[in-house]
């Protein structure tokens, strides 16, 4: 036998172990991170990469019509863009969390660049709304250890998710809400919780057409079963 295929298979091995744990969202092998409690009945509406001028006054106004509270993970220099948009998601009662300052892939970097990304974001909704955050999302869900020690330090929990729709690709509205009920169904059968990450942003286009997303929300809103709760993610710590 090849001395080195047993090598070569523990390094595969590795690798994966490491993708998994720092790249799937359930995963709580680099530390833990808040996804769902289990109880079917909780709906936790989550929306990244904002604020988006195009897209999230009119998500403001679709959930207000429905009086539900949602979670908005911000971009740092969108905020800065936005400062009264910024405002404005507070001030209707939704939870806003840290989503950096550029939205990188936090893995490849230095702590040092981690822990600045993270502050920045911080120091930028301190100055917009008079609060920092309390949740912080990494972008992509992309992580190792000092990723998650970085927003500890900085008084915050991380928040991942359950169910992602892929609202970034080209999809129907139609689409987009057929696949939110599948998985909301899907987690219900295994008694827990949903946590839906949406985008009313991007990381690449403060502007986004994102129209498709709050179609499909709009749907979610009209045809959920009233003993269904939306909840934010503090409710569940």
């Amino acid at each position: 036998m090849n001395p080195t295929l047993p090598i070569l298979g523990g390094a595969a091995c590795a690798a994966a172990l490491a993708a998994y744990a720092g790249l799937s969202p359930g995963s709580q092998l680099f530390g833990e991170t808040l996804i769902a409690p289990p109880n079917p009945k909780h709906l936790a509406l989550t929306f990244d990469d904002g604020p988006n001028p195009s897209a999230t006054p009119r998500l403001l106004e679709l959930l207000a019509r429905h009086h539900v509270r949602a979670t908005f993970f911000l971009i740092g220099q969108y905020v800065q863009r936005e400062p009264t948009l910024t405002r404005e998601i507070a001030a209707a009662g939704h939870t806003i969390g840290n989503h950096t300052m550029h939205h990188p892939w936090l893995p490849r970097h230095s702590a040092a660049l981690i822990r600045t990304e993270l502050q920045s974001c911080q120091h930028i909704l301190e100055d917009t709304l008079g609060t920092a955050a309390t949740l912080f999302r990494p972008p992509h869900g992309a992580r190792r250890p000092v990723v998650l020690q970085a927003a500890r330090d900085l008084g915050m929990q991380t928040v991942l998710w359950n169910l992602m729709v892929g609202d970034w690709k080209p999809r129907t509205a139609e689409d987009l809400h057929a696949r939110i009920q599948r998985g909301i169904a899907a987690n219900s059968r295994r008694r827990t919780g949903t946590n839906l990450v949406l985008h009313d942003g991007s990381q690449h286009d403060p502007r986004m057409d994102r129209s498709r997303t709050v179609e499909a929300v709009a749907g979610l809103l009209a045809t959920l079963p009233e003993d269904v709760s939306f909840v934010t993610p503090p409710r569940w710590l």
